[in-house]
């Protein structure tokens, strides 16, 4: 199953996982998360102090492409961005096939990068953008039909713990959750059981 995520900070890196097997270059590359985002306030013309350091995460994908991301990651973005998280590509074999060739594309830009061996990096709580996984698109899709609606679904990673927990929301109190262990294996696996 393909995994894509993103916190809702903009200015994060992103990352890719599947379902049951969190790897790839781009775990930092399709999805964002919370550590990774800062917003710093702008400085008065006059006040001539150094420019804040890049958050961490940033500092990644920058490590990974030194000029700038792929076209390919712009052009994922745009293909989930109106897919309703994965419900919308269900039906549509010909966008679920461009989704998976621009993953692919990101896959080949650092095929040995280790994606997983820096637990500051990986830990966190990530929001789905977009998956293939059946069993988060039927309660997303059904939601309605227990009069409510699914909020963020994310996952939440403690690597130092070995925990992963899938959360599906539903505001303004509820939560679906599935809790379990996870193992890695650098540089680009993370087994979900």
């Amino acid at each position: 199953h393909q995994y894509v995520s993103s916190s809702s900070l903009p200015s994060a890196v992103s990352k890719l996982s599947t379902t049951q097997t969190k790897s790839s270059p781009m775990a930092r590359l399709l999805f964002q998360t919370h550590t990774a985002a800062q917003t710093f306030a702008p400085s008065p013309r006059g006040n001539r102090r150094p420019a804040p350091a890049a958050p961490h995460a940033v500092g990644f994908l920058r490590a990974l492409f030194p000029a700038r991301p792929p076209p390919a990651k712009a052009e994922l973005l745009r293909l989930i961005a109106d897919q309703g998280r994965g419900l919308e590509t269900q039906s549509d074999p010909s966008r679920l096939a461009d989704i998976v060739s621009c993953i692919d594309a990101l896959a080949a830009s650092a095929p040995d990068a280790d994606t997983v061996s820096d637990a500051a990096k990986l830990s966190g709580t990530w929001r789905l953008l977009w998956t293939t996984e059946q069993e988060q698109l039927f309660i997303v899709r059904n939601a309605p039909s227990f009069r409510t609606a699914a909020g963020d679904v994310l996952q939440v990673i403690d690597v130092p713990a070995g925990s992963l927990n899938n959360v599906i929301t539903f505001p303004p109190s509820g939560a679906f959750v599935v809790n379990g262990s996870i193992e890695i294996q650098p540089p680009q696996r993370v087994n979900f059981r």
